[in-house]
């Protein structure tokens, strides 16, 4: 296991540790930080943890059948406690870029069905600007290069100019997310000074379904180290 990976096991277990309780209903996020908590999880499940859980991806879905973790369709379970999740990057003031894995739109309605969300990630994802890392922007299918234009403007509007934006691809074909759309990267640079009013924009125009800023979800990160430490961050009130 890498010292990354490492790192990310370290970050799903502080996580258990102080944010997850018996008979807890549970959101479970996505992405390879997410998946090394829920086999985590499992551990405890298989000693008598008692949860309710809820996924936020097919691929989360699998990974805990795997670890013993039974599933709820999120319809039928109610207010969540909590959700855990990863950001593909996240700033010191809590805001994320996520959508790496093209979860963004199932991510997001899990995040606000829940009282609280908890960000776990290894010490790379952590910046001082969002932007590096593709905005994911997930839109309809109909008409969907209309949407790009207009998304395109939008993000000049909010300081982003010349912002490469693409269909993501895989091994040549469109990814399709689990909700049947298309995902647009735009490569933005370091540069999204005020993501708040970003994502808000974003979400106004038509053809967009959601988008991968996440600015209000976070109430705090655990931070797994490579030298085997993790920190507890907590959003302050």
């Amino acid at each position: 296991m890498s010292a990354q990976d490492e790192a990310k096991r370290v970050a799903g277990r502080r996580v258990i540790e102080e944010f997850v309780t018996d008979g807890m209903k549970l959101g479970l996020g996505s992405g390879t930080t997410s998946h090394f908590f829920v086999r985590e999880l499992g551990k405890h499940v298989a000693n008598g943890l008692r949860l309710t859980c809820t996924t936020t991806s097919r691929a989360t879905n699998q990974v805990a059948r795997e670890s013993g973790i039974e599933l709820i369709d999120p319809n039928e379970i109610g207010e969540l406690d909590l959700t855990v999740d990863g950001p593909d990057e996240i700033d010191r003031q809590f805001n994320m870029i996520k959508g790496g894995g093209a979860c963004l739109l199932w991510e997001k309605i899990i995040a606000h069905a829940s009282r609280r969300m908890i960000t776990i990630c290894d010490e790379t994802k952590i910046v001082d600007r969002l932007g590096t890392f593709p905005l994911p922007v997930e839109v309809v299918q109909f008409a969907w290069k209309q949407t790009q234009r207009i998304v395109e403007a939008t993000l000049a509007e909010h300081g982003i100019e010349g912002a490469t934006i693409e269909r993501r691809l895989r091994e040549g074909q469109p990814v399709v997310t689990d909700s049947g759309n298309f995902i647009l990267d735009c490569r933005c640079g370091p540069v999204i000074a005020e993501p708040a009013p970003l994502e808000i924009a974003l979400n106004r125009i038509p053809g967009v379904v959601e988008n991968g800023l996440f600015t209000r979800e976070s109430a705090g990160m655990v931070v797994g180290k490579f030298d085997g430490t993790s920190d507890v961050l907590m959003r302050k009130i």
